[in-house]
């Protein structure tokens, strides 16, 4: 049973720079993620410039009838968006420390050239301690 089922974080030219499946139903091969992405960054962009509330910083929730998708924007563009079951909470606590292992593991990493794919072991590692540790608050709510 998982909570969350799928993971993506897009640079600030919207391009797919991290994907990661979990889930088992629905799995979407690499053309329909990076389709996701793209769609996902031009209607978040879109409705920052639609809404009447001056100073909008876009979807933060879209509520379907088989997933949500929760977003997360930091303050350089980069978006962090998790696919997840209808009505799952408290995804904003784990985008934000999912943004904090970025930080941590990804930016720092002298190797790591912005806007490019995030390929970084210890991110991975700590990424999925994060998950894990989300699934089961999850099953003592």
């Amino acid at each position: 049973m998982a909570a969350i089922y799928s993971l993506y974080i897009i640079n600030k030219s919207g391009g797919l720079i991290f994907y990661k499946d979990y889930g088992s139903a629905g799995r979407m091969d690499t053309n329909d993620s990076l389709r996701l992405a793209s769609l996902w960054h031009s209607m978040h962009a879109i409705s920052q410039q639609l809404s009447p509330v001056h100073g909008c910083s876009g979807i933060e929730l879209l509520e379907a009838d088989t997933f949500d998708l929760h977003c997360f924007q930091s303050l350089t563009g980069t978006k962090f968006f998790v696919v997840s079951e209808p009505g799952t909470q408290h995804m904003d606590g784990l985008l934000k420390q999912i943004y904090e292992l970025y930080t941590d593991y990804v930016l720092k990493n002298p190797f790591y050239e912005m806007e490019m794919p995030i390929r970084c072991e210890l991110f991975d590692i700590n990424l999925a301690q994060a998950v894990l540790k989300d699934r089961v608050a999850l099953l003592g709510r």
